[in-house]
């Protein structure tokens, strides 16, 4: 009897460590449904292949992941830095402007960071005013729209021109005239001209097909106004996020960088897979044309984003500071950890 109950309890004490390993394993484990999300434009075209080819659980596969992906559609980065922030979204995806607001809020808890850029692409302030031709012009009838007033990289870069254009502290001088819109509703309403909307900074391709009509005209250039190409949209997701799941995060990143390939090496199949994806109402052509145009880069290194950083440190926008790009993102899943992102 003796030798029994030794033997029950070592029975016990093995069944109580293989339930702790149980345990700590399904603690360990990472998500098996990934939530991403991406707004209207062309810009997101490294994105709608990934989904459409299926390419992040191609990659998730390759690692030993069974991995389920839904994909969300925004409007505007502030609802997304709201899903992000109540758990509701992993990998957000936006302009320089919304990132680098949430990142500057997040860095005291959940940490958010970039995971990728996604390209560098100038974007146009477009206007059917025929008065209008500089920023200078735009009186109190004007309406401009735009993604997020205040903090959408076209709003900031309309305040830097603004700065530049009128004067030091005149930064927020036409601030009054914007209006919060998706870039469709946007392209709708100015070109339908029975709207308040007289102007448009958008994003491509809705620039482009807007100045296909006689009536428009571009007012402003983003790289004229930053100095040269800047990084347009990028992916950020929370610290918490990607130190759960650091194996979903590098096969994110590796099918990033496979959408990016099929782009540069193929961009008639890219173009033709947006469009059938979108619905777009613009031919392959078009479409290719923006996707081979030299001013618009599909690359994950980041350009330019701490001369929006240092401008929305200077007027309260953001409180954390950076002196590296680095600092903005999380290390390259494919480097050893504690290195730069490399991009």
């Amino acid at each position: 009897m003796r030798v029994q109950g030794r033997t029950r309890r070592g029975l016990l004490r093995l069944l109580g460590a293989a339930a702790l390993v149980a345990a700590g394993t399904a603690a360990q484990a990472e998500v098996t449904t990934v939530r991403l999300a991406k707004q209207f434009g062309i810009s997101y075209l490294p994105l709608t292949l990934m989904e459409t080819e299926q390419l992040l659980e191609k990659r998730a596969k390759a690692q030993g992941l069974e991995l389920k992906t839904e994909w969300l559609r925004f409007t505007g980065g502030s609802g997304m830095n709201d899903a992000v922030l109540s758990g509701g979204l992993d990998f957000a995806s936006g302009g320089v402007g919304p990132f680098l607001t949430i990142w500057g809020r997040t860095q005291g808890n959940i940490k958010v960071k970039g995971v990728a850029a996604l390209n560098a692409m100038p974007l146009w302030l477009v206007t059917v005013n025929p008065e209008v031709k500089s920023i200078k012009d735009f009186g109190p009838k004007d309406k401009i729209a735009l993604p997020t007033v205040k903090t959408s990289i076209q709003a900031l870069t309309l305040q830097l021109a603004a700065e530049k254009a009128f004067g030091e502290g005149q930064q927020h001088k036409l601030d009054a005239l914007t209006v919060s819109m998706g870039h469709p509703d946007a392209q709708t309403a100015m070109m339908g001209g029975r709207s308040e909307i007289t102007a448009h900074f958008g994003s491509p391709p809705f620039q482009e097909l807007e100045l296909k009509d006689p009536r428009a005209r571009k007012v402003l250039d983003s790289y004229d106004v930053m100095g040269g190409p800047h990084t347009f949209n990028l992916v950020w997701a929370s610290g918490r996020f990607v130190e759960a799941n650091p194996k979903v995060t590098a096969a994110f990143v590796a099918a990033l960088e496979d959408s990016l390939k099929l782009i540069r090496d193929d961009p008639a199949r890219a173009a033709a897979l947006w469009i059938k994806a979108e619905g777009a109402k613009m031919s392959q052509e078009e479409a290719e044309a923006i996707i081979r145009a030299p001013q618009n880069e599909w690359t994950t290194a980041p350009k330019r984003m701490l001369d929006y950083l240092a401008y929305m440190n200077r007027v309260g926008l953001v409180n954390a500071t950076a002196t590296t790009e680095s600092e903005l993102f999380f290390p390259d899943p494919g480097k050893g950890a504690g290195q730069g992102t490399g991009r």
